[in-house]
């Protein structure tokens, strides 16, 4: 290995900067109430990337031009009224109203195709028309001309529902559909897309969450309320939504479809099975259990409320679990429940006294925290989950944009609160809490693992004042309300770590902790993407800016362990020369082997190691796997994106 690792390109004071962000958000939270807002992370935007003429939004249902053609309006699938007057950014209108729908010319002698909408041009004799695709015609309708239409499919998207045509240019036309808004300045030769920033992403769930080279996934519905597929916002990624693998998906809509058939109720909801326990909700507000899989449902609870919209299951005790449920029917009385909850596998549900349609809830049956996505944001109460007891008051979480939160999660180890709000797409933040039940994770994932020497951990949920180890101390090199940082000594020995923390408020912690002699972690944003540098130029690697073959490649890691020659705990790594990682280290890429070109403490860091990797030259293209192995001890799995 080598004794020396710089981060070249002058990258170092950037990149410091861009590591503090990630790594040590000290933001205060709190959760007495709305007025003290959550410090929400957006992941990704609101757009798609459905291969048309530009990037995709949601529906769109209406589209006009004010009577000087300087400002164009939109009325999205959801009811919001946006506008725009430089093509660029769009502003939503409180005060704009949508016109009637323009009157058809007459005398047109036919249709291009069935039920297709026709707008005549105020400048010259050109008919428009809209459908599956938007044609032109120069002759009144005899003949027409396909505007959009490429390998069979259309490059404005389906289910076209309004066009407007530019009162001061007849060749500039706007359509809205399916898939948001697009236009053309040349009457339909070439066509691109307005959607980049509206905020008009579809109201989706959340399909999964961030693991290892994997990014966030949504499910999309269609028109009908039923999945149309799913999308990723992958490690790395800067443009867009893209569609990924939606078998399971597509599976559990074609259960959904014959379990409406048998029961001649639309199922609107159903969970996984977990040891052959499922639930199945549906739009009359009833939910049934099966035991077997799904093949029997001899348990039916009538709730008298509205369509069932999702379930949470305790993943150790099937037998318990919530119901979330939409807007009561007008003929429901007062009383009709929108979040239920169950403890005998859907025998009989109680109350949990949410006085607002729920979309979706997730709880943590550790804490008896309950989270429920509603129309009016994301709302938090506590209760025993392993008793019948009442829950508390429900809180609103602040900080979201104004919309429907149409889902709600907690990751795995249950430390950060995922939720998908209308039109905006997906938003994280610790989860409120935790802040009541610290935990101790790596910093460079959020991911609970054993610690090694000089590996640096976060404290989720508490302020640390002070830490040891026995005799050791224990450095804290940041603390905040939400979150404090820590490093663990390079003395420490053994096969476990008693942990003490102070915290600025409550009671001393003890945590014992599975020590390693290495215990290896890429450093990743709350996207899932890795840190990872040219180290030739010092830029950031990611979609948009891919490794090349043949190149070097530097990954930020912390866990690596001891390093020779020694270095004191709590201390900045030397500029010159840093210290060797004392334990080999190796590197996979799509599991093949890659040469390690050195290993070190990161120059002018606490707890960080560099790790220098090179890219051969030849090698699969396009995203790939990449994790690390220390004294075989395996990283976290990351994505990296290489070209020629």
């Amino acid at each position: 290995m080598c004794k020396s690792a710089t981060v070249g390109g002058g990258a170092g004071f950037s990149l410091r900067w861009t590591l503090v962000r990630l790594l040590l958000p000290l933001t205060a939270f709190s959760v007495a109430g709305a007025q003290n807002p959550a410090d929400w992370y957006h992941s990704g935007n609101s757009q798609l990337d459905l291969s048309l003429a530009g990037l995709a939004s949601g529906p769109v249902d209406r589209v006009w031009y004010s009577p000087d053609g300087a400002t164009l309006s939109i009325a999205t699938g959801s009811g919001k009224i946006f506008q725009t007057n430089n093509f660029d950014t769009w502003a939503p209108s409180q005060s704009a109203k949508i016109p009637p729908v323009p009157i058809e010319p007459r005398g047109v002698r036919q249709l291009p195709e069935t039920g297709a909408g026709i707008r005549a041009s105020a400048q010259g004799s050109a008919l428009y028309a809209f459908g599956a695709f938007v044609y032109r015609s120069l002759d009144g309708g005899a003949n027409w001309d396909n505007l959009t239409a490429f390998r069979n499919q259309s490059l404005v998207g389906p289910g076209l529902r309004d066009m407007a045509i530019s009162p001061r240019n007849a060749d500039e036309i706007v359509v809205a559909g399916s898939a948001g808004v697009f236009r053309s300045m040349d009457a339909g030769k070439s066509w691109g897309g307005l959607n980049q920033g509206l905020p008009n992403l579809p109201s989706a769930r959340l399909r999964s969450l961030p693991s290892g080279d994997r990014g966030v996934q949504l499910e999309l519905p269609a028109q009908d309320g039923q999945s149309t597929g799913v999308v990723e916002w992958t490690p790395g990624e800067k443009q867009a939504w893209r569609p990924t693998d939606s078998t399971q998906a597509m599976s559990e809509l074609l259960l959904r479809r014959v379990y409406s058939q048998d029961r001649g109720v639309p199922a609107t909801a159903m969970s996984s099975a977990q040891n052959g326990v499922v639930y199945l909700g549906s739009a009359d507000g009833s939910i049934s259990a099966s035991t077997d899989g799904g093949r029997s449902w001899p348990q039916t609870f009538v709730t008298n409320a509205g369509r069932v919209e999702a379930f949470w299951v305790d993943p150790n005790d099937p037998r318990i679990a919530l119901a979330a449920l939409g807007p009561r029917p007008q003929d429901a009385t007062a009383a009709a429940p929108h979040l239920l909850r169950t403890e005998n596998g859907g025998v009989f549900w109680d109350d949990l006294k949410l006085d607002l349609p729920a979309h979706g809830v997730w709880a943590s049956r550790a804490s008896g925290a309950i989270y429920a996505a509603t129309d009016r944001g994301v709302f938090y109460s506590r209760t025993d989950l392993n008793s019948l007891a009442g829950p508390g008051p429900w809180q609103a979480l602040a900080g979201l944009p104004e919309g429907a939160v149409t889902d709600v999660r907690l990751d795995s180890g249950e430390n950060r609160l995922w939720a998908v709000v209308d039109g905006f797409g997906v938003y994280s933040t610790l989860a409120p809490h935790r802040l009541g039940d610290p935990r101790i994770v790596s910093a460079a994932d959020m991911i609970s693992r054993a610690v090694a020497p000089g590996a640096l951990m976060s404290v989720l949920g508490a302020r640390v004042t002070a830490a040891s180890s026995g005799d050791l101390t224990v450095p804290v090199l940041a603390a905040g309300d939400a979150e404090s940082q820590i490093q663990i000594p390079f003395e420490a020995r053994g096969t476990t770590l008693a942990l003490s923390l102070a915290p600025a408020t409550g009671r001393p912690m003890v945590a014992p902790l599975a020590l390693q002699s290495a215990s290896p972690a890429i450093m990743v944003d709350r996207d899932g993407a890795p840190i990872l540098l040219d180290a030739n130029t010092g830029a950031m690697l990611d979609s948009m800016n891919p490794a090349h073959s043949g190149s070097r490649i530097q990954l930020w890691v912390t866990g690596l362990g001891r390093v020779n020659p020694e270095w004191p705990t709590g201390f900045a790594a030397p500029l010159d020369n840093p210290p060797a990682v004392v334990a080999p280290v190796h590197a996979m890429l799509d599991r093949s082997p890659v040469a390690v070109t050195h290993a070190t403490l990161a120059p002018g860091y606490i707890g960080f190691y560099l790790v220098e990797i090179e890219i051969p030259k030849v090698v699969n293209y396009g995203p790939s796997e990449l994790y690390l192995e220390a004294d075989g001890h395996q990283s976290n799995p990351v994505r990296i994106y290489v070209e020629p």
